[in-house]
């Protein structure tokens, strides 16, 4: 009940990057998935805002497979990062490690290019045909969450999808929203970007 008033509001302050006349796809989910699997790497902006309202921005650095780097502003001790294997939260802050299999999060449909969303995956409307706005929802797995992904049509983007953003919910219904701004697509992105320090090594303080 919650995400799609946080969609619409992506879908319709997204600009319009590509002419009313451009043909739509047979298969706007298809259309999908080749975007996901066209993507090698993409460094861009994020805008994070949580349940209670509070945003926060940084840059976000993917790599696929498994790779993903939330780097957040300057001030703010936390880091969201997976290295291939796992996604991490860290806080340095408190000193405190949370570690998931990334196959257990929402954000696992942007990590692995092999991964076929057809059969759980569905084309929300949004009201604008510039707009494709998709739930991913696995019911054998609720306790992975769900995450609503909002592409903006525009050919120079890969399979003609910019990724705008997306709104994740947690099995706890827990929702956060990611804007994303300045997108770089299959740039040049080192694997020790997806290296940190663990805060439980420093000792004492």
């Amino acid at each position: 009940m919650f995400a799609r008033p946080l969609v619409l509001s992506l879908a319709l302050s997204a600009p319009a990057l590509v002419s009313a006349a451009a043909p739509a796809p047979a298969n706007e989910l298809a259309q999908v998935q080749q975007h996901l699997q066209a993507v090698n790497s993409m460094v861009a902006g994020f805008a994070q805002t949580d349940r209670n309202g509070r945003t926060l921005t940084g840059t976000m650095t993917l790599k696929r497979p498994g790779k993903i780097r939330f780097q957040y502003q300057k001030g703010v001790p936390q880091l969201i990062v997976a290295d291939g294997r796992s996604l991490y939260f860290i806080d340095y802050q408190v000193r405190q490690v949370e570690r998931w299999p990334i196959g257990n999060s929402p954000l696992a449909v942007l990590l692995n290019p092999k991964k076929d969303i057809a059969s759980f995956a569905k084309v929300i409307p949004t009201g604008s045909d510039q707009v494709v706005s998709v739930e991913v929802y696995d019911a054998k797995h609720p306790e992975y969450g769900r995450i609503t992904l909002i592409f903006q049509k525009n050919a120079s983007a890969p399979a003609g999808l910019m990724l705008q953003g997306w709104v994740a919910l947690d099995s706890q219904n827990n929702r956060t929203s990611i804007r994303l701004s300045n997108q770089q697509f299959n740039t040049n992105v080192s694997d020790g970007t997806f290296r940190w320090n663990d805060p439980r090594r420093q000792g004492p303080r």
